[in-house]
């Protein structure tokens, strides 16, 4: 079973990411890591492969620094990457990003691509859906449990009530979430062994795109300080308080 997960290397993923003068975020020359969210997708695919053979390919876009991200994949147990770098890709919106992952995927036959539901740097939540449409593959949501029976994809798909039982048939890609099973901890010998494993590096070119397949379709032109908060109301206890109350709420247009 050929198995592939999407991974981001974040800036402090930990702490508040800087931008820069062109108002995107400074990924180098910062602490950064693998996105804590995708390595419960790590997680999930190294344990599907445990169960059903084959191997975990870690697939990501990024400059030089994201190797960082698939090396500590690697640690994990995946076996293998790919990093997409190329400068004509600093300030990809989710789109061109989703092009430039789907067409790093197409290049070897898969059985199943796992993804985190969102990034800690972007939050669109947007990408994996995308990526699934230009595979031309079924795509499962918020999956806090995958598995494989009777060679078909099944996922407990988590709700607010609970979950839902999902099936689709392979090849598929699916989103998991942080309820998953808690990512294992990089032993030694995973981390030693994670200089040798094979990483490749393409360019847009190599992938059979242009710059103009993925130039931005959106660009932040400006950036300002949220307001800060200021003082509460108090309404005191009285025949009119429900009607000051009512129209503190309208005024905020909370109802």
């Amino acid at each position: 079973m050929q198995v592939v997960v999407l991974v981001k290397y974040v800036p402090e993923p930990q702490g508040s990411p800087t931008l820069g003068d062109d108002h995107l975020l400074v990924r180098e020359g910062v602490e950064g890591a693998l996105d804590p969210g995708d390595e419960f997708a790590v997680e999930a695919a190294l344990q599907l492969v445990e169960a059903h053979g084959g191997e975990v390919t870690l697939v990501s876009m990024g400059p030089e620094v994201a190797t960082g991200a698939l090396r500590k994949g690697f640690s994990m147990g995946a076996s293998s990457g790919l990093l997409v770098t190329d400068p004509a890709l600093r300030g990809a919106d989710a789109l061109a990003t989703a092009k430039v992952l789907a067409a790093a995927v197409k290049r070897a036959p898969f059985d199943l691509v796992l993804a985190g539901v969102e990034s800690t740097d972007g939050y669109t939540g947007t990408l994996p859906a995308a990526v699934a449409e230009l595979l031309g593959v079924p795509s499962a949501t918020f999956a806090r449990k995958v598995e494989l029976a009777d060679g078909a994809l099944r996922v407990e798909r988590q709700t607010e009530a609970g979950y839902d039982i999902v099936s689709a048939p392979l090849p598929a890609l699916v989103t998991v979430t942080g309820s998953a099973a808690e990512p294992r901890y990089p032993t030694l010998k995973g981390i030693m062994a994670a200089k040798s494993k094979p990483l490749e590096q393409l360019s847009l070119s190599d992938l059979g795109l242009s710059e103009a397949d993925v130039a931005p379709t959106q660009r932040v032109t400006s950036v300002s300080d949220a307001p800060e908060k200021t003082a509460g109301v108090v309404v005191q206890a009285g025949d009119d308080a429900a009607a000051k109350a009512a129209d503190l709420l309208a005024d905020a247009k909370a109802i």
